[in-house]
């Protein structure tokens, strides 16, 4: 079982996988540790993280990024309309319900659900993570923003699905943060009295803080609060309004006007953004930003945290509501321990500090990847394969869940808070209904003004079907079961009613016991009977899931078949000009005059049939035929140019054995005085032999011109060479014989008197030394 840790992020994701010596972030194909979290359609594949990532300029109608923020929206959410439109390219538009991108592919028109689109990156990470293990990847933990709600974190667990992953928890990215943290700290406080540490995550699209009780063993998320609108996006977007201003009124161009040009522009306001997190002035300088104009410009610290003040500000408000929230004091506060790139730039440190009144900071974690390590921890906690330190974690729900319904002549209220805002998940609460017939239960967020952006706060719907009144006519006692899991999401479990039946226990007889009897004790047994009941959710229907999962299939294959196809023309077209080269350089010495003309004519024809029309756009077998039909003629004098390599080579060696075996065979050495003289002499026959087969065949071939297939090869050398070892190797290490023991004087007829002991071989004596204890599992 892999154990992979994946934290999926706005910008890009990192990929944790725990190996026995611990926890390590791989790299990717262009071995970058953190992979662009980008999808962009072609007119014959689709690129996915780093190619995706070049192409983000040149076909951005088509490149979609920012999944993480489009997961569970719909398009007429003002999240969408308002905000991420400032950020994205490509046209989004409804996809059964859900937000979603129409692109170009394959020379068609398709739409894509945000769904569909986590789902191909994931897909992507999949294979990253199975190339590294050298195994299938199936289990994996993945992080997700606290404020994620049920319907985004079902959007998330789809998308897993449809790349054919099994998530084994969907874990808040500050709690893994925490977790990485507490696990490997050795000297936690003991429960009494906890250590608090504040966690603040400001990284590139939103903001998290997270105030957390350490002790032995365990960690207790305390409080938690959100901005989903400050991070290193919108300080990137200050600067591109401010630059696009400047360059109005000083080149009379429109920057905003032009997708591309706003692209080469936020690239530059990024460079700027961290060179000034360094320095206290940055240049600007953009060649070509649009209609061959050439941009430049410079601004200063002072001049940067102003453009940035509006961020800035916001930063205080989730550090106020989280330390309320917990209950503490600032003094309270053990530690304050940042993550996320954003946290690097002075301007937002100094905030932080100063609202913990001067508190030094920490920064003991890797800012970038303290998620995806905490992430893979959890994985190994869960996966059977490995022994992980026990260490308990527990999460809270951050916001309110209802329920409600249609109210009812015996009802007093038509709604009731199951989950308040900081229950403990994972948690599991029964309902008690009084009903005659069947009812419906609705889950919402008791206060939507708190989600993220204005997202639907509907959950789920409950019917309970089949519920009559009791016999007597009075009102059925329905209970149901209803559970937030430790993924934040909610599910109904059960219905039942329960029938209360008496029982009488007869009461032990002591014997010999006077007086009366002992009365018969009752003993009442709840005897629940199950009611039949539906209920639905925001997730998708296992019948939509499974027909992404084929469609995706598809597409993956078709992909893989491209790629193939690409690399087998990359491999033609190399060896074309690799083998015209070689001919006059390396090769030159074993070709023959025909073969080189022969040779270079078909590199020709197969290079103008390459660059031409048909030669574009082949299949991958015709690229194989091709390239197989070139091997044919160049193989033979390729061959003699690396049997020459290797001929030279194999004969040192075998030059070598010969003489070790020689040595040994004929050395007064102790450690062969036992072996029998004819024995050591088959062995010299042995290797005089074939030493003089060496030596005939390398003065036959010396004889022999370079350009003529070769009169012995190296694998016939190396044949050779085994031949000596596995016919002097047994007779060399042939063990010595045991010494023979005399009997001691004792009775005549009996053997060895009681009390003596038979002298033991130094082998004997090794083999009799007790064992030492077994190697034992270190965490």
């Amino acid at each position: 079982m892999s154990v992979v840790g994946i934290d999926f992020g706005a910008l890009a994701s990192k990929i944790g996988v725990a190996r026995h010596r611990g926890i390590d972030i791989i790299i990717n194909e262009v071995s970058n540790r953190a992979t662009p979290s980008i999808v962009s359609f072609g007119p014959k594949q689709r690129a996915i993280g780093e190619p995706a990532k070049t192409l983000e300029i040149s076909n951005f109608r088509n490149t979609v990024g920012s999944l993480k923020r489009l997961l569970g929206r719909t398009i007429t959410d003002p999240e969408i309309l308002e905000v991420e439109s400032k950020y994205t390219h490509v046209k989004l538009v409804d996809a059964n319900g859900t937000v979603g991108a129409q692109v170009n592919y394959l020379g068609e028109q398709k739409v894509f659900s945000a769904t569909q689109l986590t789902a191909m990156y994931l897909g992507k990470l999949r294979d990253t993570a199975a190339k590294e293990l050298k195994t299938a990847v199936s289990d994996v933990v993945i992080t997700v923003p606290g404020w994620y709600t049920d319907i985004q974190r079902r959007a998330l667990l789809d998308a897993a699905q449809i790349a054919g992953l099994n998530v084994l928890r969907l874990i808040n990215d500050t709690t893994a943060v925490a977790l990485g943290y507490g696990i490997t700290k050795s000297d936690l406080p003991e429960a009494e009295n906890p250590r608090h540490v504040t966690f603040v995550d400001v990284g590139h699209s939103s903001m998290s803080v997270a105030v957390v009780a350490f002790s032995k063993g365990q960690l207790t998320v305390k409080s938690t609060a959100y901005d989903p609108h400050v991070g290193g996006r919108d300080i990137d977007y200050a600067l591109l309004q401010h630059f696009a201003t400047e360059f109005k009124e000083k080149y009379k161009i429109d920057v905003l006007s032009n997708p591309k040009a706003i692209f080469r522009l936020s690239a530059g306001c990024d460079r700027v953004k961290k060179v000034l997190s360094a320095n206290a002035e940055a240049p600007l300088n953009v060649e070509s930003i649009m209609n061959d104009v050439d941009v430049h410009s410079r601004l200063t610290r002072e001049e940067y945290e102003e453009l940035i003040s509006g961020v800035l500000s916001r930063l205080e408000a989730p550090l106020h509501a989280a330390l309320a929230d917990s209950g503490l004091t600032i003094d309270q506060i053990d530690t304050v321990e940042l993550v996320g790139g954003c946290t690097r730039i002075p301007a937002v440190r100094q905030k932080i500090q100063n609202w913990f009144g001067g508190k030094t900071l920490s920064t003991t974690l890797n800012q970038d990847e303290a998620a995806a390590r905490g992430a893979t921890f959890a994985c190994a906690m869960l996966s059977p394969t490995f022994r992980v330190r026990e260490f308990s974690m527990t999460d809270i729900n951050p916001y309110a869940i209802k329920v409600s319904w249609e109210r009812q002549p015996e009802d007093e209220d038509t709604e009731l808070t199951v989950f308040p805002k900081g229950n403990n998940i994972p948690s599991t609460k029964i309902l008690t209904f009084y009903r005659k017939s069947a009812f419906e239960v609705e889950a919402r967020y008791a206060d939507p003004s708190t989600l993220p952006g204005g997202i639907n706060p509907w959950i789920a719907k409950f019917t309970a079907k089949d519920v009559q009144p009791q016999p007597n006519g009075d009102y059925q006692i329905v209970k149901v079961k209803t559970r937030l899991s430790a993924n934040g999401i909610l599910s109904f479990e059960q219905a039942y009613t329960e029938e209360i039946e008496e029982r009488e226990e007869q009461p032990m007889q002591v014997d010999g016991a006077e007086g009366e009897a002992a009365q018969p004790k009752k003993k009442k047994i709840a005897k629940k009977h199950e009611v039949p009941f539906v209920w639905g959710h925001s997730g998708l229907d296992a019948s939509i899931v499974s027909q992404f999962r084929e469609v995706e299939a598809q597409m993956h294959a078709a992909d893989k078949l491209v790629f193939d196809t690409e690399e087998r023309k990359n491999a033609l077209e190399e060896f074309i000009y690799d083998t015209r080269s070689r001919l006059d350089e390396r090769y030159a010495p074993y070709v023959q005059s025909q073969e080189k003309e022969k040779i270079l004519a078909a590199l020709q024809e197969a290079e103008d049939w390459l660059y031409s029309e048909d030669g574009e756009d082949a299949t991958k077998s015709v690229y194989v035929q091709r390239l197989d039909a070139l091997h044919a003629l160049a193989d033979p004098v390729i061959n003699r140019y690396k049997e020459a390599e290797q001929r030279s080579r194999v004969a040192s060696e075998l030059r070598e054995t010969i003489n070790n075996y020689m040595n040994q065979a004929t050395s007064n050495d102790e450690r062969f005085a036992h072996i029998e003289e004819k024995d050591k002499q088959a062995i010299v026959e042995k290797c005089a032999t074939i030493q003089k087969w060496l030596e005939d065949q390398s003065v036959r071939q010396s004889e022999r011109p370079k350009n003529t297939d070769p009169v012995f090869t190296a694998a016939e050398v190396l044949k050779k060479k085994d031949e000596i070892i596995y016919f002097a190797t047994p007779i060399l290490t042939k063990p010595k014989p045991k010494p023979k023991v005399e009997p001691t004087a004792g009775t005549p007829g009996e053997g060895t008197p009681k009390g003596t002991q038979t002298p033991k071989t130094e082998e004997q004596q090794q083999q009799a030394k007790p064992e030492g204890p077994s190697e034992m599992d270190v965490d």
